[in-house]
């Protein structure tokens, strides 16, 4: 029978793990062999592997094919599924047509976000046990909760109607497992998140460090968490801390970046608006054999969301981009919107126009606008030169966080009135050089549309406004339904886990 898939071991073999904080440099760690959870955890340095293991499904905000951003992105106004026809990825179609059902919904959107809490159960179960400095146990403890509080917000954003398990589970109880109310599992988000916050560093202070959980990055969690709750008061009151004075540096040191473009190079990691991001690599060797792995380190999101067959014919045309997979287009809708702002170029390549110039040729690919998603398109400066698939091994970072967003969840928490909100949205627009607009949730509905586009956030967006039903009407959206996904048919069969509604 198949059931929830949660490994009792939790590695095997080497993985790196490339991840995000408040400030600059990466963490690249290896950890190497095999070993079972009884005889595991006898020191720091296997702790440290396990917190590394529980680190590592960050990824799945932008590596292998079913990566969070790209899926997102498809159900959304902005973007369609795209691809190479409407049978490339079952899922990702349907989510982007709305007849997403249980066996096509992929099964790695559940089972990978498990597989991080039950490695940071495990971790949390034995580090109790672990001979090592008591204050960097407690730092380890604290990664350990604010890595499952952000693996359960996904889910129950994604599911809402989950299991809540706080221990590891042996294979016999996984067929008993029921699912929670929401509010318990938020309940639990909170608690792991106000538990972290006064054990997690302010600032990484080792470059070998950095991209490990801060307070800054699990108050900015936290202060999202209470605003996907409708606790506007408390949401407001914890991203305040994350913003501080609008338009400058915040006390942790992040402040938006001067020039919108410089977000996207993908060189500059850890840059001074990041929070929490996810960090790939070229150094992974990835490859085909094991894509979607532990062990596959790249961006897919980057390869996914290029134009097929992209070939630069005139002499004028950019010669800086390679080819993808032609995912996540724009809609013209979007373009219709962006098309004067300027974040316009940083966001879309308007690849139509180049072709109508004559200047380059690319393949059509299905649900082609012409449209691409410039922040995450495959660059020729990010081949890799090492080995593996070159397809694999893109290494532009993803947010997860980042300083902008927490303005504007912070003037949407003020309910979009008072001088406050009017400095955060302000302070937005001011970035990329445009004036201030009277401060209004609309205002602040359309900048984030704007600001964040193609990032993953705009269908939790949407839905949390409420505005889901109106916006993808057109799309196939039928409200009390398609507000979650339904769960993977494979997770029901031989346990009490019951099927979402209408589904």
């Amino acid at each position: 029978m198949k059931h929830i898939r949660i490994n009792t071991a939790l590695l095997a073999a080497t993985l790196m793990v490339l991840l995000g904080s408040c400030k600059k440099d990466f963490i690249e760690i290896e950890p190497k062999g095999q070993f079972l959870t009884q005889n595991y955890y006898s020191n720091r340095a296997e702790a440290y592997s396990g917190l590394v293991a529980a680190y590592d499904v960050l990824r799945k905000n932008s590596g292998g094919f079913e990566n969070m951003i790209t899926m997102m992105n498809a159900g959304s106004d902005d973007n369609y599924a795209g691809g190479g026809s409407s049978s490339d990825g079952a899922g990702i179609q349907g989510f982007s047509n709305y007849t997403i059902n249980p066996n096509i919904i992929p099964r790695s959107f559940w089972s990978d976000h498990y597989q991080g809490i039950f490695r940071a159960n495990i971790l949390l179960a034995k580090l109790q046990g672990v001979p090592m400095d008591a204050g960097e146990k407690d730092r380890f403890t604290a990664e350990a909760k604010a890595l499952r509080a952000t693996y359960y917000f996904n889910l129950v954003r994604m599911f809402k109607n989950i299991p809540l398990f706080l221990e590891p589970l042996s294979t016999a109880d996984i067929y008993n497992v029921t699912q929670a109310e929401p509010s318990a599992v938020y309940a639990q988000i909170e608690k792991d998140l106000n538990e972290a916050i006064p054990h997690l560093p302010s600032s990484v202070v080792l470059a070998t460090e950095a991209g490990r959980f801060t307070k800054c990055a699990a108050q900015a969690m936290l202060g999202k968490v209470y605003l996907f709750e409708n606790k506007k008061t408390e949401a407001a009151a914890m991203l305040a801390q994350v913003n501080g004075t609008p338009g400058q540096p915040n006390q942790y040191g992040n402040r938006l970046l001067p020039n919108f473009a410089d977000l996207w190079v993908f060189t500059n990691k850890f840059n001074a608006e990041s929070i929490l991001e996810v960090v790939h690599t070229d150094q992974s060797n990835a490859d085909w054999g094991f894509w979607g792995s532990s062990r596959d380190e790249g961006n897919t999101a980057s390869q996914m969301v290029g134009p097929r067959s992209y070939n630069r014919v005139g002499t004028t045309a950019p010669d800086i981009y390679t080819s993808g997979w032609s995912f996540n287009v724009w809609t013209q809708d979007f373009y219709d919107l962006i098309k004067n702002d300027p974040r316009f170029s940083a966001t879309v390549l308007d690849v139509k126009a180049l072709a109508a110039a004559g200047q380059v040729t690319y393949i059509e690919g299905f649900q082609n606008t012409g449209y691409f998603l410039n922040k995450f398109i495959p660059r020729k400066s990010d081949i890799r030169t090492g080995g593996g698939s070159v397809e694999l091994n893109f290494q532009q970072s993803s947010y997860i966080i980042r300083l902008a967003d927490t303005y504007l969840l912070e003037a949407e928490a003020l309910g979009g009135t008072g001088a406050r909100a009017q400095a955060l949205l302000d302070a937005v627009r001011a970035r990329v050089g445009l004036s201030s607009v009277p401060v209004s949730i609309d205002a602040i509905k359309t900048e984030r549309r704007l600001e964040l586009a193609g990032e993953g956030h705009r269908f939790f967006d949407l839905v949390r406004w409420g505005d889901a039903a109106t916006k993808l009407a057109n799309r196939g959206f039928k409200a009390g339904k398609n507000e979650i996904f339904p769960i993977p048919s494979q997770e029901l069969q031989g346990t009490k886990l019951i099927q979402n509604p209408n589904y």
